[in-house]
């Protein structure tokens, strides 16, 4: 990975490819490099960490897409409309192209311009030494990660061999129902699995896990087991259950709120 802006490369006259590997449709390919490593213009932007595929990953990113861009920008496109109902955060909206959220690279330090990330399918993940220390700087230094959207043992497994890389002397805990981040606004100590959009997984428990700092302040908040990036994502599409959208919403505002105030 290169640090700053990555150079556009045009690839076989159908998409474009950055040069650190990450997968553009030539029609958003300017708009997409203004969104990668930009200076923040709101308090609160949706910023989501763009990342390299582990070798061991025996899945694919969805039509193509590498695996961080999973339900790009369509979640962030719909939960920051939530967000900006349900709070009185400065927060920048974002439109059907992404334009408004960010694109966060661990080589850049504009990480450090945002409270909250998000990383999406960290079953798939991987984090070099370099990218390591700068989530682990990042997090000592106040900020909060949210990880969604991976699924069974072989997941968890590539998810932890790069977190270790992060915190090698940190322990990953349950997180119980008792928490603040589960009640800084909404109540939301039950354990309602937050399906995909091909439901429910058969043989998957839902895990609500953390990683917290000297203080007990909660750094990374793991959701396992769950979607709660395709729950924002098709909050408008009739067939997937309203109710799963409602709760991950009001898992978005918590996650903000606690962010924003730890």
């Amino acid at each position: 990975m290169t640090s700053g802006r990555s150079k556009l490369v045009v690839a076989c006259g159908i998409g474009v490819v950055l040069a650190a590997g990450f997968w553009l449709g030539t029609a958003n390919a300017q708009r997409y490099d203004a969104r990668l490593n930009a200076p923040p213009e709101a308090e609160f932007h949706f910023a989501r960490l763009v990342y390299r595929n582990s070798p061991y990953s025996r899945r694919g990113g969805w039509r193509g897409r590498p695996a961080w861009a999973t339900d790009y920008a369509d979640a962030e496109f719909n939960v920051m409309q939530g967000i900006a109902r349900f709070t009185r955060v400065d927060s920048a909206s974002v439109d059907i192209d992404g334009n408004g959220g960010r694109l966060i690279q661990l080589t850049d330090d504009s990480v450090f311009d945002y409270p909250w990330l998000y990383a999406v399918e960290v079953g798939q993940w991987h984090l070099g030494e370099d990218e390591a220390a700068k989530l682990r700087e990042y997090l000592d230094r106040g900020g909060f990660l949210m990880v969604d959207d991976f699924w069974g043992e072989d997941e968890w497994s590539i998810f932890v061999d790069s977190m270790q890389r992060v915190f090698p002397d940190r322990a990953i805990r349950e997180l119980g129902e008792e928490h603040e981040l589960l009640h800084v606004l909404y109540d939301l100590d039950q354990r309602t699995q937050i399906p995909g959009r091909g439901g429910q997984r058969a043989g998957t428990v839902p895990r609500w896990r953390a990683i917290f700092d000297d203080d007990g302040r909660l750094m990374v908040a793991i959701n396992f087991n769950m979607d709660m990036g395709d729950a924002w994502e098709h909050a408008d599409d009739p067939w997937y259950p309203e109710p799963m959208t409602a709760l991950a919403y009001r898992f978005a505002v918590n996650y903000l709120i606690y962010s924003m105030t730890h």
